[in-house]
Formats: structure tokens, sequence, C-alpha cells
């Protein structure tokens, strides 16, 4: 190879070498701002290809898709003083590159620190004249919508930035606070349960009176049912004897009499002393004789 073809492919090197430190792509999700030693010349690059001088000239890309930024938790009163742990996130993105650059200087961390900040107080704000049961549940969604709007009006025109959203992921009360709703609702559960266990035992006690009254009444008119039979019975038993007795006279008689001696003589050790001369005895010896 000779020195022309040399100088040839070094000069054809040199100009891709150019043409390459001078022409730039945007992406579509990005828009630029060209710098000349520092100084801002050209802002709001749209997407494409674009020329610039090699060296001399530096390209900056913005992202302006939405962006979502957390927020630190902070503490907020409410009106009745009550403080809230809040956490909450911004949905936001670049409408201006050239107000963005100019008010951010191009950081990223900076836009969202000052957009962090605006929706602190905002939250400060809001939260400060709602009462806790407002900001939880009753007038939450109109809290964010009114905070956006605020924010976004003055971010538009000083940072470049439209808030498209401002949402609240949680409210929950501070850790001594909830230990004492904790307590306060332990305390309250606490006095309805002796309250129902003192119901309870009232109404035991009255169904254990109520049921040993009714035993009482049971057995008291059983009582007195069984007396009225047993008297009937007796009554039956006796005009049985004595329409008995009254058939053969004699032999109940002297059937009174055994059953008399056998109740009187029912121990092996009873003496019974009888004259030799009495009716019993001769009974024994001749009981046809005694009969006569």
């Amino acid at each position: 190879m000779g020195p022309k073809s040399i100088i040839g492919l070094a000069g054809a090197l040199i100009v891709v070498l150019v043409v390459s430190a001078s022409v730039y792509i945007i992406p579509e999700t990005h828009r630029g701002v060209l710098l000349r030693f520092g100084e801002l010349i050209e802002t709001n690059i749209p997407a494409g290809i674009h020329f610039k001088v090699p060296v001399i000239d530096q390209v900056r890309e913005f992202d302006v898709r939405v962006l979502t930024t957390d927020l630190p938790a902070h503490q907020y009163l409410t009106v009745e003083k009550k403080p809230l742990d809040v956490d909450s996130y911004i949905a936001w993105q670049i409408a201006d590159v050239d107000t963005f650059y100019r008010s951010t200087g191009g950081d990223e961390f900076r836009a969202q620190s000052l957009l962090s900040s605006r929706v602190d107080n905002g939250l400060r704000n809001e939260f400060g004249v709602r009462t806790m049961h407002e900001v939880v549940s009753g007038q939450r969604d109109e809290l964010m919508h009114t905070l956006r709007d605020q924010v976004n009006e003055t971010s538009v025109d000083e940072f470049g930035i439209r808030v498209l959203d401002i949402r609240v992921k949680a409210i929950e009360l501070p850790q001594q606070v909830s230990e004492n709703v904790y307590r306060r609702m332990a305390t309250e559960r606490e006095k309805l349960a002796q309250e129902f266990r003192s119901r309870g035992r009232e109404a035991a006690e009255g169904i254990r009176a109520d049921a040993d009254r009714q035993q009482t009444v049971i057995l008291a008119e059983a009582f007195a049912k069984s007396e009225e039979l047993r008297g009937e019975g007796d009554g039956q038993a006796a005009r049985i004897y004595a329409d008995a007795y009254s058939r053969d006279e004699e032999f109940y008689s002297f059937y009174r009499s055994i059953t008399a001696y056998q109740n009187a003589f029912s121990s092996k050790d009873d003496i019974m002393v009888i004259d030799s001369d009495s009716d019993f005895l001769r009974y024994l010896k001749d009981p046809q004789g005694a009969t006569n």
C-alpha cells in the first residue's frame, strides 16, 4: 500500500469519526438540550437524528415518560391535633425541557426533591383543616385532587414539570397512639364482656331458681298424689278386710290372734308363759274337745 492510499484511508477514517461525532439520536421516549461551552443554545429537541459541532457541543437527554417518586413517610396533624403517619407518591413527567433544565440543571434528583417539598407542604396544609375521618375516608379523594391541582399549577411554571397524580398509599396512627387506641379498645371490650357475663350469670340464676321452684312444685304435687292414692288404697284394703272379717268372724279372730303372737314372739329369745288350764293348751292337747 502506497503513501497516497494510506493518506486516503486516514482521511476517510477522520471523516467517519467527524461525522459520527457530529450526529446524535434522540430516542422516542426522550427530549434533549444542546449545550455549547456549557451554554444552553437549543432546548426541547425532539426525537430523531440531529447534528452538532464535535467537541464544542454537548447533548443531554431527558426522559419525558411518566415517572413516579415515592415520598418518605411524614407525620401530619389533623384539625383535632391528632398525628397521622402518611405514606404517599407522585406521578409526574417533564412538560417543558427548557424550563426543567434551567430550574433544576437537568438533575432529576433535584426535581424530585423540589416536588417532595411542595407536596409535603401541601399535605400538611390540607390535613390541618380536616378531621381524621375526612382524611381517612370521607374527603380523601377530594384532598388528593385539590393538592394535585395546586402543586401542578406551580410546578409547570417554575420547574417545567407536570404533576399527573398524587396518591396516599397508607395512613396510619403513630406507634404510641396505636398502642393507646388498642388498650382503650381492649378495655372497652373487656367491659362489654364483663357486662355480658354478668347478664349471663343473672339469667342462669333465674333459670336455676325457676327450675328449683318447678322441682319443688312437682315433688309436692307428686307427694300429694301419692298420699291420695295411698289413702284410697288403705280405704279399699280396710273395706276388703272388713268384708272378709264379716264372713267368718271366728276364723279371722283366730287369724288375728296368731298374727299377734307371731309379731310378739318374733325373736328366738322371747319366752311365753302359759297357764296349764288355759284354753290354748287344752286346744293343743285335744283340738276336737276344745272346739266342743
